[in-house]
């Protein structure tokens, strides 16, 4: 199999060089200085649509979304996704990331519909090896990985927060989350759905990805979508402490474990990548699928107005 594209020359483009890394200790100890000037309890960094906050004396990163007005995933925003899920994975002082939104009352919208319609093919197959990215990157970290959804998550979003290892929804019964592809004519790839199978169970996710159905918080925790509800304003302070739970626990025992569970899943994709996109730029491409796109489009803008 052809070599497959990845993000790495955007990575590189981007001016995010590899986070400096203390060498291990091999006999007596040198007397040259540290290769990493000392850590500070807290450190950030922000750029147009992600910021992260890594708490150093908890090894947690909290990384907010913010891309307005709905936290939709273009190509840059899963560029910058995944430059920084690798900053912290390479962060020696980072064990476990919570995924939430700076944008009131969304987690996200989903991919980006204006990458998929009018595009050439090149930038087909560009948006779609970002979105593969990301959720291969997001579904197979070693580290721990709390959604903290404080708005709808719909589509792309749901599978976001499908990949974590954990999902606290706010009890809002106006938030809703769900693979909903099915209502634009789309149909979500077969990693979508072994993502879905593996947190719901077969049943479920047929029913739910043929109707396209969106759940309401209520009924997304009956389901099994989300681990958990409390108030919106317990969201931060509950995903905190699932996360110092899950820490407690020994990482190379807790990230073998996640790796024999998600491993079969991961492959298969990874075997695939490329098959998938070739399949995803024959589908979006057809005028039948384009024309859906464009009305659904218009239908937004008519809502704004």
């Amino acid at each position: 199999m052809a070599a497959v594209p990845t993000l790495a020359p955007r990575i590189a483009r981007s001016g995010v060089l590899p986070l400096c890394r203390r060498p291990p200790a091999w006999g007596r100890a040198t007397q040259q200085p540290p290769a990493c000037p000392p850590l500070a309890p807290r450190r950030g960094f922000s750029n147009n649509k992600i910021l992260v906050e890594l708490d150093e004396s908890k090894g947690v990163a909290l990384m907010k979304f913010k891309s307005p007005p709905v936290n939709s995933l273009s190509l840059e925003f899963l560029t910058e996704f995944c430059i920084s899920l690798e900053k912290l994975e390479n962060d020696r002082a980072c064990r476990g990331v919570i995924l939430t939104s700076a944008v009131p009352r969304i987690f996200s919208s989903g991919l980006d519909i204006t990458e998929m319609c009018g595009k050439s093919t090149e930038h087909y197959a560009e948006f779609w090896r970002a979105v593969q990215e990301m959720w291969l990157r997001l579904y197979g970290s070693n580290m721990v990985t709390v959604a903290a959804v404080n708005g709808s998550s719909p589509a792309g979003g749901c599978l976001m927060a499908l990949s974590c290892d954990y999902r606290i929804m706010g009890e809002n019964p106006k938030f809703s989350i769900g693979l909903n592809e099915a209502q634009l004519g789309i149909v979500a790839p077969f990693w979508f759905k072994d993502t879905f199978v593996n947190v719901v169970g077969h049943r479920i996710a047929e029913s739910s990805l043929q109707l396209g159905s969106l759940y309401p918080a209520p009924e997304a925790l009956r389901l099994g979508l989300v681990d958990e509800l409390v108030p919106e304003e317990k969201l931060q302070e509950k995903a905190a402490a699932v996360m110092a739970q899950w820490l407690a626990l020994p990482d190379h025992a807790r990230q073998l474990t996640k790796s024999m569970m998600r491993k079969a899943v991961l492959d298969r994709l990874a075997a695939h990548r490329e098959e998938d996109v070739q399949n995803f730029i024959s589908f979006i491409s057809k005028e039948s699928i384009q024309k859906s796109l464009r009305m659904y489009m218009e239908m937004l803008k008519k809502k704004k107005s």
